[in-house]
């Protein structure tokens, strides 16, 4: 080869590997799915993160299991972006009688989160609810209810709106200036759930969300979506391995002077209807758990086109009342609908239970000051 030829090769390969780069590392951390070995996980559900007053932000992760399921050694097998590490290792048998915490740390190095993997094989396990146990959640404000056992034992716990209606006003630090707390003015003497519709102020306002409802349901807030797409934020539902038959309990209620629709042109954003008057709402669902839709939210609960509804059960005759009032909601399977007794067995049906001050709470519409009080709840089911 001459000289030049020679040169003008050397050249084309100096260049060549100068416009060669090395490929930047990786920067997420997250466990992109979750998967157990042999055939006992129902379905598993990421919720969006919430910040641990001692462990910073954490990302909780629900893995539902069949019954009868030995969670004391399971061996969670994680798919994680590209790159990414996790500590303890994917595949290691831990005891999740307790959430296990897991430390995902991006390829470059740089990044990392912390997930918290609790397991469940039942969603319900009880079906009385005297709403006579409360703790207090953000950083003290407002009210949480839960249920416990006959030992005292906390079995479950309701979600409400109240976390998103804490960030209308930073400044609120009373329960009882919330949608939803405990009342002392329970059917007999004891403690019940108290209701009311609200104003959001002008931060509510500010994002068409200007009325907030008292509400209570068993499933999860996804506080995250709290501010933007309010419907998707409400997560219903919680596997339940029987078959409901009927809901029922007791009730007062006082609507509000005057019923608000939305009015995305006003500045307050809100239309008086002097001649409407506003109503409460108690309903529950029962529906089957999909993959593709593992849980309803505001948008398709209560479709009328939603094929995974398997029954309903849901108040009619609601009214105004000073007096206590005993509800029995019957659930009523929709047309076509049975229930299979292998995915009931497998726990793939799920079942929530909402009770809310304003029926028209959800698409921020309602009379400011409708009370509604809920007591002595239960529900009857079938083996």
């Amino acid at each position: 080869m001459k000289m030049k030829e020679w040169m003008a090769c050397l050249l084309l390969a100096v260049l060549a590997t100068a416009c060669i780069q090395e490929e930047a590392l990786n920067t997420e951390a997250d466990i992109e799915s979750v998967e157990l070995p042999g055939d006992v996980l129902v379905r598993y559900v990421q919720l969006d993160a919430i910040n641990n007053e001692t462990e910073g932000k954490v990302y909780p992760i629900v893995l539902y299991v069949k019954k009868d399921t030995d969670v004391s050694k399971l061996a969670p097998e994680l798919t994680l972006t590209p790159g990414a590490t996790v500590v303890p290792e994917s595949g290691t048998v831990l005891d999740f009688n307790t959430p296990q915490t897991y430390i995902v740390t991006s390829e470059d190095g740089q990044w990392q989160r912390k997930y918290r993997l609790e397991v469940t094989n039942t969603g319900f396990t009880c079906s009385n609810y005297n709403f006579e146990n409360v703790r207090l959640g953000g950083d003290g404000k407002y009210h949480i209810f839960y249920e416990t056992d006959q030992m005292g034992v906390e079995t479950m716990s309701w979600a409400s709106g109240n976390p998103g209606y804490a960030l209308t006003d930073y400044t609120i630090k009373d329960p009882e200036k919330f949608p939803t707390y405990q009342s002392a003015e329970g059917k007999d003497g004891t403690k019940c759930l108290k209701l009311v519709t609200l104003k959001t102020g002008s931060l509510g306002s500010s994002v068409n969300m200007p009325i907030a409802a008292g509400n209570l349901f068993n499933g999860e807030f996804n506080l995250g979506s709290a501010l933007t797409n309010a419907l998707k934020a409400t997560k219903f539902g919680t596997q339940f391995d029987y078959i409901p038959t009927t809901l029922r309990g007791y009730y007062k209620f006082k609507a509000g002077e005057t019923f608000y629709e939305l009015d995305k042109n006003a500045e307050d954003k809100l239309k008086p209807v002097p001649d409407r008057k506003d109503i409460f709402d108690i309903y529950a669902v029962f529906y089957e758990s999909t993959t593709e839709c593992p849980v309803l939210d505001g948008t398709n609960i209560l479709a009328e086109d939603n094929e995974q509804i398997v029954s309903v059960a849901r108040i009619e005759n609601a009214k105004e009342t000073d007096e206590w009032t005993e509800f029995i909601l019957p659930f009523r399977m929709r047309d076509g609908k049975t229930v299979d007794p292998v995915k009931l067995e497998e726990g793939k049906y799920n079942l929530t239970i909402v009770f809310a001050s304003s029926i028209r709470g959800n698409y921020f519409e309602g009379a400011p000051g409708s009370t509604l009080y809920i007591d002595e709840v239960a529900l009857d089911y079938e083996e």
